[in-house]
């Protein structure tokens, strides 16, 4: 049926196919009005009269291991409260996300998320429309049935190897 809603988890795995096609786990936030991605090193560059961001992350949570370093272009600096209620400027870009095989543009601020559970929330606007959320659900995504597939494809090749 056309503009039926896909059911999403309360977490899942989104694919960044503008930052390096890094694939991240986000919690989905529909109490957060913008999408948030955990970023360091930031700094600006000038591309063609336009502000760029540079930008390294680490899509998987609790590891330092892979890291992605992307660039984007600048849209917009706001102000963002957190949950803790810390009022921060934020550096905003616009990329493009996978959500279950749906492609859409997605704006993401840009701040340290070291002591936080997931590296990236992903917020209301993002969903706005298009998805439903269910909270008894997790990673019900194509991608993340995908990134669950090569987990257990590399336990087993270890498991074998031993």
């Amino acid at each position: 049926m056309a503009g039926e809603r896909k059911t999403i988890g309360w977490r899942e795995w989104i694919r960044l196919p503008g930052l390096g096609g890094a694939v991240v786990k986000a919690k989905v936030d529909t109490g957060a009005r913008t999408s948030t991605l955990h970023a360091y090193d930031v700094s600006e560059l000038e591309r063609d009269g336009e502000t760029w961001i540079r930008f390294s992350f680490h899509p998987v949570q609790r590891t330092a291991e892979e890291t992605v370093t992307a660039e984007a272009k600048l849209v917009d600096r706001r102000t963002v409260t957190a949950s803790n209620g810390q009022s921060e400027l934020r550096y905003v870009v616009e990329t493009e996300a996978v959500i279950d095989g749906v492609s859409i543009p997605i704006e993401l601020t840009l701040t340290r998320r070291d002591a936080m559970g997931f590296r990236m929330l992903l917020g209301r606007r993002a969903l706005r429309g298009l998805f439903v959320v269910d909270p008894k659900r997790s990673f019900r995504t194509a991608e993340s049935k995908e990134v669950r597939r090569r987990a257990r494809k590399r336990r087993k090749e270890r498991s074998e190897a031993e």
